[in-house]
């Protein structure tokens, strides 16, 4: 039986329009496959002389090439393998460029990675308006750099200070950006992109058509002349350092490769892409960000898919900061949101709030004012639980009580139908207790967010020993709408992520206590990998909500011998809550942040701070979290190891380098940590007191 092609040519008059569309895959990827019969159709073109040329489509909605499939990289182990994979890419694209028949590709959707260097070695680029049409080089967050010619000709085409900064970040291009940039030469609604292709390669093969320079005045005087361009990439060295710490070695390769290129020539710059990418891809860091990758993949399937049922309304009920955010992203998909609060007044503040964000979107040419009303149209505001019963999910987003929730409970389940789910976004309350007074216990689950809940990924799914499966499965559905990367955990007091971060704020409370610097603390974790420091981290989700956590898990710490610190009870009756009224840890004005609030020193001891060492500070937080986190999958709260990586970096920032807490375990192993955990034991006490089930791990791994 013959296999299945993934393109298909069809001859309109001397054109040939190539439909690229894998078969029973969802996206197309650049893989072995693809690039042999783009061989073959490269053969057709040249070889037949009633075709002028070819416009390349692709056959899947919203898609036109994902990237590069992350797979091949699993049969290749060695610097040498990966660096001739990239070169057969780099093969292929050659002859695209070089063929001597215009070769247009047509995009619309995704373009991502590989598809965005297959567009760029073609000889005209046509994109579609469609707000699902985005184009990114994404691969500095594999810890690799784009390696079949993108550090060569993105900054050739758009120029070097713009494409540096779409490569070392893997930030989307859209639309608007792909015409003002001019990385495309056309832009038309997605409908008319053949039309449009066919036209271009009648023009272009007359030679009718020349690629403009969009770039500024200024950037061609600086981009025109070696001292200039050795400006920029000094200047993007020193920058990406300040960002990144060191921690990752492929935004410096990235900046290397672009001015190699521009040194020696597209040849050369092309072998040594290829070079480059082969180091980068056998790194630690870019094995971890890979398998991170690969997990956040396997999270995109729902393991009880079968068993979830539609959710066509959910109500969001809280229309603070989470609320209003949490509706943001459900009608964002698609999903109907009631909206409410105890006051109409409340709940249209937190819709204001969302317009604000969708007029913002607008104004980016991410959406058009259309998509914005229609989005827009799908929010419905309420003070009241009128219609309800034909509600299938209500997410709770009110203030951290008990009693307050139990009693929301009862009204949900007094005004729902028998099938109607109640999922709790509480970060610390147990869900069990939220359920105790409930009727339908095995309709209630934990749905708990990030904020901003807009742009963290993470969604941490909690169920408790009656939760009912189709709720789990219902909930994950939701999750993956939503656009986020979902795990599931059983219950316990914090679950997983605040479990794991309590240890970690509390010792930092106690560095303090020490009498640690806060901005040598921050400093010291942000050089370690986490985006900001743990000070300024209380500041942001509020102090007060920092001491209702330690509050919550005091009691499960201290039962296990672990000193916890009570400074943030303290700082909270003091009238100290962050960043919310402007009084933490930091001074605020016009909402950011300024220097350090100094008369907070006086809840720690004094202004006298002593200088500790910046691998102590390091070594104390990051060793609480990861055996906090084993600790967690030893109890049955974790149900695998990968899951406590996903969290652990998705939810709370932990260095994406490193894999996660159990990635980190595995690369310094198991023994090494007891080591290291055992002799701050020794200093610092029980707290730290390694978890029997690492213990248990000397000379194995927790990944396979």
């Amino acid at each position: 039986m013959s296999k299945e092609k993934i393109f298909q040519i069809e001859k309109k008059g001397d054109v040939a329009v190539i439909t690229m569309d894998t078969p029973g895959e969802k996206v197309n990827k650049l893989n072995e496959a693809l690039i042999d019969e783009i061989s073959d159709i490269l053969d057709q073109l040249e070889s037949d002389d009633s075709l002028k040329g070819g416009v390349l489509v692709s056959g899947k909605e919203n898609n036109f090439v994902a990237g590069a499939d992350i797979e091949m990289f699993k049969t290749r182990e060695t610097a040498e393998e990966l660096s001739e994979l990239s070169w057969t890419g780099h093969e292929i694209l050659l002859r695209i460029e070089n063929l001597k028949k215009p070769f247009v590709v047509g995009i619309n959707g995704s373009c991502m990675g590989g598809g965005t260097e297959l567009a760029l070695a073609s000889h005209y680029r046509i994109v579609s308006d469609d707000s699902s049409t985005k184009i990114g080089l994404p691969e500095v967050q594999l810890g690799l750099l784009p390696g079949m010619g993108g550090t060569q000709r993105l900054p050739r085409l758009i120029g070097i200070q713009k494409s540096l900064t779409y490569m070392l970040t893997g930030k989307n291009m859209y639309t608007h950006q792909a015409k003002k940039t001019g990385f495309a030469n056309e832009v038309v609604h997605k409908h008319a992109i053949v039309e449009a292709g066919l036209k271009a390669v009648q023009k272009l093969s007359k030679g009718k058509s020349k690629q403009p320079d969009k770039r500024s005045f200024f950037e061609k005087i600086l981009e025109g002349n070696p001292i200039g361009r050795k400006i920029i990439f000094s200047q993007a060295r020193k920058q990406t350092h300040g960002r990144t710490k060191g921690n990752y070695p492929a935004p410096p390769k990235i900046i290397d490769s672009v001015e190699y290129g521009f040194k020696n020539g597209l040849e050369k710059g092309l072998k040594n892409e290829s070079r480059l990418f082969g180091e980068l891809a056998v790194t630690a860091e870019s094995r971890a960000l890979v398998q991170l990758f690969f997990a956040m993949n396997d999270a995109k399937k729902n393991p009880l898919k079968d068993q979830a049922k539609e959710v066509e309304r959910i109500a969001v009920l809280g229309a603070g900061l989470m609320g209003s955010g949490i509706t943001e992203v459900s009608v964002d998909n698609g999903y109907h949101v009631w909206l409410k609060d105890q006051t109409l007044e409340n709940a249209a503040k937190g819709e204001a709030d969302i317009l604000k964000n969708l007029d913002k979107k607008v104004s980016k040419h991410i959406l058009s004012s259309f998509e914005r009303d229609e989005i827009a149209s799908l929010i419905h505001t309420t003070e009241k639980y009128d219609g309800f019963n034909h509600i299938d999910l209500v997410i709770e987003a009110v203030f951290e009580d008990l009693d307050l929730k139990q009693n929301i409970v009862k009204e949900v389940e007094n005004h729902g139908s028998d099938n109607t789910i109640f999922a709790s976004n509480t970060s610390s309350l147990p869900i069990t207790d939220i359920a105790a007074k409930a009727d339908r216990p095995e309709n209630i689950i934990g749905m708990h967010y990030f904020s901003p809940v807009q742009k963290m990924p993470l969604l941490e799914i909690i169920k408790t020993d009656k939760t009912a499966d189709w709720v789990t499965a219902t909930a994950y559905e939701v999750g993956l709408k939503q656009g986020k990367t979902v795990i599931v955990v059983n219950d316990g007091p914090g679950f997983y992520t605040t479990r794991i971060l309590a240890p970690f704020m509390n010792e930092a409370l106690l560095l303090l206590e020490e009498g640690a610097d806060i901005e040598e603390l921050d400093k010291a974790m942000k050089q370690f990998g986490f985006p900001v420091g743990p000070v300024a981290l209380f500041d942001e989700v509020g102090i007060d909500v920092g001491a209702h956590v330690a509050e919550v898990l005091s009691e499960t710490f201290e039962a296990r011998g672990a000193k916890t610190s009570k400074k943030a009870k303290e700082l909270v009756d003091a009238g100290y809550k962050g960043r919310k009224n402007k009084k933490g840890f930091y001074k605020y004005e016009d909402g950011s942040k300024k220097e350090v609030n100094r008369e907070i020193y006086g809840f720690f001891g004094g202004q006298n701070r002593k200088s500790i060492d910046r691998n102590e500070i390091q070594q104390r937080l990051a060793m609480v979290m990861v055996n906090e986190a084993v600790l967690c999958l030893q109890e049955g709260i974790l149900e695998s190891p990968t899951d406590g990586d996903l969290g652990a970096i998705m939810g709370l920032g932990f260095p994406p380098f490193l894999g996660g807490p159990f990635r980190y375990i595995d690369r310094e192993t198991p023994g090494k940590m007891v080591e290291r955990m055992e002799k701050l034991q020794e200093q610092h006490g029980d707290r730290f007191k390694p978890a029997d089930l690492l213990r248990e791990k000397k000379g194995s791994s927790f990944h396979e």
